[in-house]
């Protein structure tokens, strides 16, 4: 058995491929309460809170089947938050609820819009502007955004798909 030149580019192109995905991958991690951050900030999930707000409020808009999902996928967001602040020791519970409160009035009360930017501080165990502190989570390489699409097509498939069997000949 003789190798040929190529055979012995491709596998060096795999990994190069690999290596690049993976630097890639690390790069776009970079997003606040992934854990690996470019710079160390406590405070962030206004993103997941500020969605979650606007979703329920939407969901009481639409008809009640699809209310459900929309709700649903809504509280899943909640996960987020949850679990930061559980695994910084903080009550959950608690701080939470209240970021919910001002996310939500926010989306209600049009003079208090600026309340979008209130997050975690989880140093504190308190709510803090994230705005005024100078924390931005980069919306693009949130994971939200590629979760939303198949979410919702999962959510759209409301029959059994059936293939009739063909005849034989």
């Amino acid at each position: 058995m003789r190798l040929e030149p190529r055979s012995f580019e491709e596998p060096r192109a795999d990994r190069e491929d690999g290596q690049k995905n993976t630097k890639d991958g690390f790069k776009d991690s970079l997003v606040g309460g992934s854990g690996i951050m470019q710079e160390t900030s406590p405070k962030f999930v206004t993103l997941e809170i500020d969605r979650l707000a606007a979703l329920e409020n939407y969901a009481t808009s639409v008809g009640s089947r699809e209310q459900l999902a929309i709700v649903e996928f809504a509280r899943s967001l909640l996960v987020i938050p949850n679990t930061l602040a559980v695994n910084a020791a903080q009550d959950s519970t608690d701080l939470v609820a209240k970021l919910r409160a001002f996310h939500n009035e926010a989306q209600i009360n049009p003079e208090r819009k600026n309340l979008k930017w209130i997050g975690l501080d989880l140093v504190n165990g308190k709510l803090c502007d994230n705005k005024q502190a100078g924390v931005f989570e980069p919306t693009i390489v949130k994971c939200l955004k590629f979760a939303t699409e198949p979410a919702i097509t999962i959510l759209r498939i409301d029959d059994l798909i059936k293939l009739t069997p063909r005849k034989q000949r």
